[in-house]
């Protein structure tokens, strides 16, 4: 195998080039086999005689891939990681320290631990391609570079440039590469190896060191110990700690290994690495990230929930009808993907507002410099605006985008069936109207579907895809098929009241208002939920979602279910709120926080009085696990209840959809990382002490009495 993985040959100059080419894999990738073959090229390359140089190459597309993540996945033993680790680096040590040139010929992406690999070479040549990237992104995974890369950046760029590209994992193009520091040449696309070979001829007969092995070497822009280095730390670590909340170990196993590694030599630098590395890779919260951030998100991307052996549809030409901020959004985001877009309204007016929203977001990528005018004004080309259902003619899908009522909804789905083809789809983007229900204005009511986007669909990756009691397995695959074209990211819904995302995600929120109800403190409830990696507390987020729309919404679902409503603490707060106070939330610039026009926003005084706190409040972890849990138990219910069928696509939608802390790995992730009876004994507790809503549904307690798992791998 290892030779099938590493192609080894001396050309008559004395260049023996290693060039990777993993068979049976689009890309290369680093694992134990790919890793063993590297090591025996390496070392035949130092020991043969006939080499008097060593390109490094890919015999590829691209470079490499960076490590094979089910690799990372199995790894459980502290001891053998430790070991592979400390093995790898001494193989890359004997690659720069052997006295022969080495050089990089990167052909397009290289990322992680194969751009690590690039670094230990004295040379690095990167080909310019479109979309490849260079760069050290594990810390996105919650992972670390691992084969010296926290001990070879800083010191060839310096501290203060490298701390950005390990702590936030940037990925470069080559052009930014080269102005970063990070190679040394950037050359037309196919011409990276005779570059490489270029200057390794130059170098042949001389010996070759790396600039941290040279006698008088000193740190780029300073040591840890100067002032600059000072500031950099101290602010670092403040800022690490503020963005993450202590919830992510990554970052700070890296601002470590930097701080340690470089007041030490380079070798005793890379033992540190190692140290650290083992500590984040074997972090629940780094196999968290890889499941649900690489698996789970590929999963989905790949439509593993479309129907099989239906065949793919392409809408070249899609309608829209609304031309208000949904609306606008969807009509940017096909225009973006090159899908021509009728963008419909009541008046002209209207639906060329909707149009100028694509052109204000383009506008400014072009002062930006990402985007020219011409591709700007191809865009806009896409969308036309229009009052007249009759340009829908030739749309293969529709997507109402009108407002929350369902008499309107109904008149524009008759409206715009009248003038589509038969088998055209009709897809409603409601996120609280049942599907089922809407249909029912349908004459082809197969043909009808959820497509829930989220606000602004310019940012937010995620579609609720939802499927209505009569809708068809085919209209379901081609609407999964468009949602991929739009390069959003899909999952699969059953019509249930709420849906999933909406249904789940105000437990949050409604679990925070009802711990104000019981009179905890209001600055302990939010602190506790940005603690536990939440983007915002409950409270401030019921300020942004408002308050009165909530009232209403809690008032509409109460006519709705009838006696089969259940009233909490929660509705009480927001109607005392709506109605008793008259705050209403940040649009009216006072809710449970004042917004001043001159500053940041700050708990209202009077919370106090109109919600008394309790003499005695509860532990910090009592507040995080209630506001987290019922996240959790509320996802198991929407599996038990066949609302959503996939725990996979339970996390993702997560994730993308109201920003679940990636480091639980979604709602099912943070089951699964706590142990499926231990969360089930903590929910009986809470339940015990705060009401029944915690109970663990019964398909929790069967599946930690059967040792089954959410996930289906």
């Amino acid at each position: 195998m290892s030779t099938d993985i590493f192609h080894y040959a001396v050309d008559s100059d004395g260049i023996a080039t290693l060039a990777f080419d993993y068979p049976g894999r689009s890309m290369n990738v680093l694992n134990r086999d790919s890793l063993r073959a590297f090591y025996a090229a390496v070392q035949r390359a130092i020991d043969d005689p006939a080499a008097k140089a060593i390109l490094l190459a890919s015999d590829k597309e691209d470079f490499i891939a960076g490590a094979d993540l089910d690799m990372v996945m199995a790894l459980t033993d502290a001891t053998e990681l430790q070991a592979s680790t400390l093995e790898l680096h001494r193989v890359l040590r004997s690659l720069e320290t052997c006295g022969k040139p080495a050089a990089a010929a990167i052909n397009g992406t290289a990322l992680g631990g194969g751009f690590e690999l690039c670094l230990a070479c004295h040379h690095r040549v990167a080909g310019e391609r479109p979309r490849a990237v260079i760069g050290l992104p594990e810390v996105t995974l919650g992972l670390l570079p691992g084969a010296g890369g926290t001990q070879r950046l800083p010191r060839l760029i310096g501290i203060r440039a490298a701390l950005p590209l390990l702590m936030e994992g940037k990925k470069l193009s080559p052009t930014e590469a080269l102005k970063a520091g990070l190679v040394h040449q950037v050359v037309t696309s196919g011409s990276e190896r005779q570059a490489a070979r270029a200057w390794l001829l130059e170098r042949i007969g001389q010996v070759t060191v790396q600039p941290w092995d040279a006698k008088g070497f000193k740190l780029p822009g300073g040591p840890v110990q100067s002032p600059a280095g000072f500031e950099t730390f101290y602010a670092g670590n403040a800022m690490t700690l503020a963005k993450t909340g202590g919830n992510y170990p990554a970052p700070h196993c890296i601002l470590s290994c930097v701080y340690e590694g470089l007041q030490t030599d380079f070798d005793t630098g890379c033992r540190t690495e190692a140290g650290y590395f083992v500590v984040a890779a074997l972090s629940p919260e780094a196999k968290a990230m890889v499941r649900t951030q690489f698996f789970h998100m590929n999963r989905v991307n790949a439509l593993e929930r479309r129907p099989q052996g239906i065949p793919p549809r392409h809408f070249s030409r899609v309608g829209v009808l609304g031309a208000g901020m949904m609306g606008a959004g969807i009509a940017y985001a096909q225009a973006m993907a090159g899908i021509d877009t009728v963008l419909l309204d009541t008046t002209q007016e209207a639906a060329q507002r909707g149009k100028d929203y694509t052109r204000r977001i383009l506008d400014q990528r072009v002062v930006k410099g990402r985007m020219s005018e011409a591709q700007r004004d191809a865009v806009l080309a896409r969308i036309q605006p229009t009052t007249a259902y009759a340009d829908l003619g030739g749309c293969g899908l529709v997507i109402e985008a009108v407002f929350e009522d369902r008499s309107v909804k109904a008149e524009v789905t008759r409206q715009a069936e009248s003038v589509v083809a038969p088998d055209a789809i009709m897809a409603s983007n409601t996120s609280t109207l049942p599907i089922s229900g809407l249909a029912q204005a349908s004459v082809r009511p197969a043909n009808f579907i959820g497509l829930h986007f989220f606000s602004p669909v310019d940012k937010m990756p995620l579609v609720e895809v939802i499927v209505g009691e009569r809708t068809s397995a085919q209209t379901l695959a081609h609407a999964m098929d468009h949602v991929r074209a739009m390069r959003k990211t899909p999952i699969v819904v059953n019509d249930r009241r709420g849906f999933y995302t909406s249904r789940v995600f105000s437990t949050y929120v409604r679990e925070g208002l009802i711990m104000l109800a019981e009179g905890v403190a209001p600055a302990l409830i939010d602190n506790a939920g940005r603690l536990a990696g939440m983007p915002v507390g409950p409270l401030a987020l019921a300020d942004e979602i408002a308050l009165d729309l909530a009232d209403r919404v809690n008032r509409q679902t109460a006519a709705d279910l009838g006696n089969d409503w259940v009233r909490t603490p929660a509705e009480d707060v927001t109607e005392h709120m709506v109605h008793g106070l008259r705050r209403i939330g940040k649009k009216a610039g006072a809710g449970f926080y004042d917004y001043p026009a001159d500053g940041p926003k700050r708990l209202w005084p009077d919370l106090a009085r109109h919600f008394p706190q309790a003499p005695q409040q509860p532990e910090l972890t009592t507040v995080i696990r209630r506001l987290m849990y019922i996240q959790s138990v509320e996802t198991v219910r929407c599996l038990q209840e066949g609302v959503i069928d996939s725990g996979c696509d339970a996390d993702v939608g997560a994730l993308l959809g109201w920003a679940f802390p990636v480091c639980r790995g979604g709602p099912i992730g943070q089951i699964q990382q706590l142990g499926i009876q231990v969360f089930s004994d903590a929910c009986q507790a809470l339940a015990d002490a705060h009401g029944g809503r915690f109970a663990p549904p019964a398909m929790l307690e069967e599946m930690a009495a059967s040792g089954k798992s959410f996930y289906h791998d």
